[in-house]
């Protein structure tokens, strides 16, 4: 029950911190092309996790890790922020937060078929109902949305789903800020070209929104929410706490309003009581999967700093 609960906190913390990724995002293409912010912030986000493998002396992962730490790199390091950064470009920043509500039953399903898990059918229905609110939530919203911005947020949503079931199996056996770290490392060497090569013409007329949109992807949303969302998967199980993410949408509506001067409806509201209930109701502890014991063979010096 403790490591239940531990997951859950280290989870519902990556969550906030994830939530402030789509408005950062948006404020960010205001003055970087999407290849640019995608490429940047996981150059700038390797480095810290480099470092941090150094400075901890972190084992180098084992051979048969390096295949799994592929797919984490490409769904969470290029694939989600590359498309939603394409996205932003054809769909407003509250349009688009209300997709990550998806984010949950495309987690649960890779957690199905790469991670072993078997939820049981009240977790099918409850996941379902809750992303369903979501679905109809953005619906009922209107706004600028447009097919291609949706479809881009599709896509990044399954691949983002995939690499969150595959961080967090992987988790298991390195530790959850070893596991994005390993797949910065991976990543950088192609990200840092592609920044290169799509560095702006000019650094004139980039205003401090985007940087500060650059920095906030770079730092949290790229690692530090890393380290407590892969952890809290691991300790409590991928399916059960990915049920968070449904949160996400509205803790990010919260930002875009205060930060973008979006308004909020009482419709975002009764929404969110109900994505609640529906979170409530497909975590419960008859209807989650099992909770897989196990041993983190990550180094105990850096998991008692980090944690």
């Amino acid at each position: 029950m403790r490591q239940t609960g531990a997951g859950w906190g280290s989870g519902l913390l990556g969550v906030i911190i994830f939530s402030g990724s789509l408005p950062a995002t948006r404020a960010a293409v205001g003055g970087f092309s999407p290849l640019f912010l995608t490429s940047a912030r996981a150059v700038i986000a390797a480095l810290l996790g480099s470092a941090l493998l150094l400075a901890l002396r972190q084992a180098r992962p084992m051979p048969r890790d390096l295949a799994p730490l592929v797919i984490t790199a490409l769904g969470v390091v290029v694939g989600f922020p590359l498309l939603t950064a394409l996205a932003l470009q054809h769909i407003s920043s509250a349009h688009s937060i209300v997709f990550i509500g998806l984010l949950p039953l495309a987690t649960a399903i890779f957690a199905v078929l790469r991670g072993g898990e078997r939820p049981k059918p009240r977790f099918w229905l409850f996941a379902g109902l809750g992303s369903a609110t979501v679905a109809g939530f953005a619906l009922s919203g209107g706004g600028a949305a447009a097919v291609s911005g949706d479809l881009l947020m599709i896509a990044a949503i399954l691949l983002c789903g995939l690499g969150y079931a595959e961080g967090a199996k992987l988790s298991r056996r390195l530790g959850g800020w070893q596991v994005i770290s390993w797949a910065l490392v991976i990543a950088l060497p192609m990200m840092a070209a592609v920044a290169l090569v799509t560095l702006p013409d000019s650094w004139q007329g980039i205003d401090g929104g985007a940087w500060l949109g650059l920095a906030y992807v770079s730092v949290f949303s790229m690692l530090v929410g890393f380290v407590f969302w892969y952890r809290g998967l691991a300790l409590g199980g991928i399916a059960r706490v990915g049920q968070l993410q449904l949160l996400q949408p509205f803790f990010g509506l919260a930002l875009a309003a205060l930060l973008l001067g979006e308004p909020v409806s009482w419709t975002m509201i009764a929404a969110a009581a109900l994505v609640v209930l529906c979170v409530a109701g497909a975590t419960g502890r008859r209807s989650g999967p099992s909770i897989p014991t196990f041993a983190n063979h990550a180094s105990p010096k850096g998991m008692q700093m980090l944690e």
